[in-house]
């Protein structure tokens, strides 16, 4: 089974952190968005990985080369963010002729029977009730509950079902045509070639979808979900740092990920903070916070903040939201 993950988009919700650093490497958890996502498909049985990959690309391409070495891998540059059903489509090449195929968008992180999709006889897509659906990809059933239609982001929904980012396609080829078909004719969307459209595309022509609900989807888009994330997985079991060392008069206040090789002295951490490796924390007091490696920290006071790799911030009592490779002094 075959796996194509979309990683190109430059994340811009979360800027200033992705300037430097693409969005499925943050760290939720202690963990990157898109480990989540690469674990989650090794255990439903993938064994062919393709990664659309374009905004600092090569940080993720280096990312699964040191992590995943013995992945079956391909990588394939989508140079111009034309929207996720162009960057299936820039893949077709290692995607034609494939029976079975799973889209998984390297921005969220789902928790879900994967096994019943992947068993189920046709064409699958995974979705989940919203509150506000006139922001995403929606599906709406027939009067037998068969899939009729998927439209992306409707200004009047008539389902509040929505699409979380996860498919099984049977009809491979079938669904590259259609693809191929909007991108030939220039058929957008607000201006993107959507894969709800190549979907819809393919209802037209009598391919049959079922659908499976996902339990919990967390949405890593914004700095608020991206926290919210943070904290609902460090209070599962199986996240948070156990056992963790002897920190020089320091309190940890569980749960928490701590990074290895990490100094922490006179300081209060947590809950719901995850710390980078090698980070510096002196004095200070985190959580419900995203501490990225190599950061150093004196004198602070932070919540509710997501703070970038090789960051250093002295003397500051605040909320933030900053990129990698920043030093900034408020003594």
């Amino acid at each position: 089974m075959k796996a194509i993950i979309p990683v190109a988009g430059a994340g811009t919700q979360l800027r200033p952190l992705t300037y430097t650093q693409p969005k499925p490497l943050i760290p939720v958890a202690g963990k990157p968005i898109i480990s989540f996502i690469v674990d989650q498909m090794l255990t439903a049985g993938v064994s062919e990985f393709v990664f659309v990959i374009g905004y600092l690309g090569e940080k993720i391409k280096d990312y699964i080369e040191q992590h995943y070495p013995d992945l079956d891998k391909k990588y394939v540059s989508q140079d111009h963010r034309l929207g996720p059903g162009h960057a299936i489509w820039s893949a077709r090449e290692h995607l034609r002729g494939t029976k079975e195929l799973i889209i998984y968008f390297g921005d969220t992180i789902l928790e879900m029977d994967f096994r019943a999709m992947l068993q189920s006889p046709h064409s699958c897509l995974a979705i989940k009730k919203v509150q506000e659906p006139r922001g995403f990809g929606i599906v709406e059933f027939d009067p037998k509950g068969q899939v009729k239609r998927v439209v992306e982001k409707p200004k009047i929904p008539m389902s509040n079902l929505a699409l979380v980012g996860l498919y099984k396609i049977l009809e491979v080829d079938q669904l590259l045509d259609a693809l191929d078909h909007n991108i030939s004719n220039n058929l957008r969307t607000e201006g993107e070639f959507h894969l709800t459209d190549g979907l819809m595309r393919l209802i037209e022509q009598g391919v049959n979808f079922d659908t499976c609900h996902v339990n919990i989807w967390y949405d890593c888009g914004k700095k608020e979900n991206l926290l919210e994330t943070n904290a609902l997985l460090l209070d599962k079991g199986g996240y948070a740092s156990e056992h963790l060392q002897e920190y020089d008069n320091s309190i940890i206040i569980h749960p928490v990920s701590i990074g290895k090789k990490c100094q922490i002295s006179n300081s209060i951490i947590g809950p719901h903070a995850t710390i980078g490796s090698n980070a510096v924390i002196e004095s200070s007091i985190v959580r419900d916070s995203i501490i990225g490696n190599f950061a150093a920290l004196k004198e602070v006071v932070m919540k509710k903040s997501v703070i970038g790799s090789d960051t250093s911030i002295t003397g500051f009592r605040h909320s933030l939201n900053i990129g990698d490779n920043t030093e900034i002094d408020f003594s």
